[in-house]
């Protein structure tokens, strides 16, 4: 039987960090599915259409080295919120989710939407100032010319459109273990995630 461990929350809370940590500390596989999004985007910026280009996606896909942009991001934020988009990617997200062995997914709806069933979930939020802060740093180490207002700004907006959609929107879910990261460290937040879910193993 699969061990599904669902860590969601917003950007740049760490939950992408704190997902691949645990999903190395317990042997277990990993995806991002935020970068799910990430693809269509892309795909969307050089002209295809975005239900199309979900329903053609394949693991490959998610190996392109331009899926961090901020632009990327935007256009991953703006196709999230299309039902048919979340339709199709749906699929994808279940069935690596239910491989032997076990899965970590981390995203916005893992456990209200795509893996209601999971034996952990993990809400992993902090401030909004707090993530500006550090979406802010990620970016200008990248090399990128970026203010912290103007990120403030986006985080905001992300957070707005995310929460606010009319298809599976950002909540945590009734059972999830709620994480605030925003005064932790990167070290003590996933020692608690993998407490979480040390404690729900038994």
């Amino acid at each position: 039987m699969s061990f599904t461990i669902a860590i969601d929350g917003p950007a740049a809370a760490g939950k992408g960090t704190i997902s691949k940590a645990v999903a190395a500390h317990f042997g277990l596989a990993h995806l991002d599915t935020g970068l799910l999004y990430r693809v269509v985007g892309a795909r969307m910026l050089e002209g295809m259409d975005p239900v199309a280009a979900a329903r053609d996606i394949r693991a490959e896909d998610l190996e392109r080295d331009d899926l961090r942009s901020p632009g990327v991001a935007q256009a991953a934020s703006k196709v999230a919120v299309i039902a048919q988009v979340r339709e199709h990617l749906l699929d994808f997200q279940r069935s690596f989710a239910r491989r032997s062995g076990g899965a970590v997914l981390d995203g916005r709806d893992i456990g209200t939407v795509i893996c209601p069933e999971a034996q952990v979930k993990i809400f992993v939020t902090a401030s909004p100032e707090c993530r500006a802060a550090r979406r802010c740093k990620e970016l200008q180490d990248q090399g990128l010319a970026v203010e912290y207002d103007a990120v403030l700004e986006d985080v905001k907006a992300r957070d707005a459109r995310d929460s606010d959609r009319a298809t599976a929107p950002l909540r945590p879910a009734e059972d999830a273990v709620l994480l605030d990261t925003s005064a932790l460290d990167i070290d003590t937040a996933v020692a608690r995630a993998v407490a979480i879910v040390t404690a729900a193993r038994g």
